[in-house]
């Protein structure tokens, strides 16, 4: 065994792991499947919103690479790898695109450091640390050239505002004019009383803790960027075809 499967808990539900269980994933343990299935009785559309938070990925990272010319992508809280990751979605627009996956959970780089694709790194860091991830980024990313910053369901886990609204900035001020920022977030709406629910659910019996953030504060993340329309909205209408119901994952992407 090593080190990072030692590290695997199954004992607790993990939010990666439920998350991988919606979207019908089989990186998931007994007590990950048993929790999804009592939130999603809470919450009856809480499947949706993992899908429509990856394919809003899709979308995004495809316009960067195809109309922004984006070829280099930082992804924190990577998530357990499924189809069309960041590297997949990229490459099939700049076969050269690089990307760098960062990641605590041990599930997560256990699974991903077994792919073979090159241009790609792969760290054990937490959101938090903020000058560990740019100087290990900046052995594979050029960071003097835009960069695609993906904070995708992420910064729910800090839990103070003022402190993730910092991380995001000090991330935003290192990297190039170009850089884009692709972020999304779980909203607390009065429209999805029901998520509120499942939320506080969560947090009473799995790790790590979310915490909700209403629209408007999800969109103070963007602060001094420029919006790309259609701004910060539902993860499932970002320029999507054909936009499904709205889901309690706001999400957005703007231009440094």
């Amino acid at each position: 065994m090593t080190d990072i499967e030692s590290r695997i808990d199954t004992t607790r539900p993990h939010t990666a792991r439920i998350w991988n269980y919606w979207t019908g994933g089989k990186d998931n343990y007994p007590v990950d499947r048993a929790a999804g299935d009592e939130i999603r009785a809470l919450h009856p559309g809480i499947g949706d919103y993992a899908k429509a938070d990856r394919l809003f990925l899709g979308r995004a990272v495809r316009h960067l690479a195809e109309q922004e010319g984006i070829t280099q992508f930082l992804d924190i809280g990577t998530g357990l790898p499924s189809a069309d990751n960041t590297h997949e979605v990229a490459q099939r627009v700049a076969p050269g695109a690089r990307v760098v996956y960062v990641d605590n959970d041990p599930l997560v780089l256990a699974l991903l450091v077994g792919t073979p694709e090159g241009h790609i790194d792969y760290l054990d860091a937490d959101l938090r640390d903020v000058d560990g991830i740019l100087a290990a980024a900046a052995k594979t990313l050029d960071l003097s050239q835009p960069v695609a910053l993906m904070l995708l369901g992420v910064v729910i886990f800090i839990e103070d505002d003022e402190q993730s609204y910092a991380i995001v900035r000090r991330l935003m001020d290192a990297l190039a004019p170009g850089s884009h920022l692709v972020l999304s977030h779980t909203v607390t709406h009065p429209d999805m009383p029901d998520v509120d629910e499942a939320v506080a659910f969560w947090n009473e019996h799995g790790t790590p803790k979310l915490t909700q953030r209403t629209p408007d504060a999800v969109a103070r993340y963007f602060d001094g960027l420029e919006l790309l329309e259609p701004g910060v909205v539902s993860c499932s209408a970002w320029r999507a075809r054909t936009p499904t119901q709205d889901v309690a994952m706001y999400a957005g992407v703007g231009r440094k």
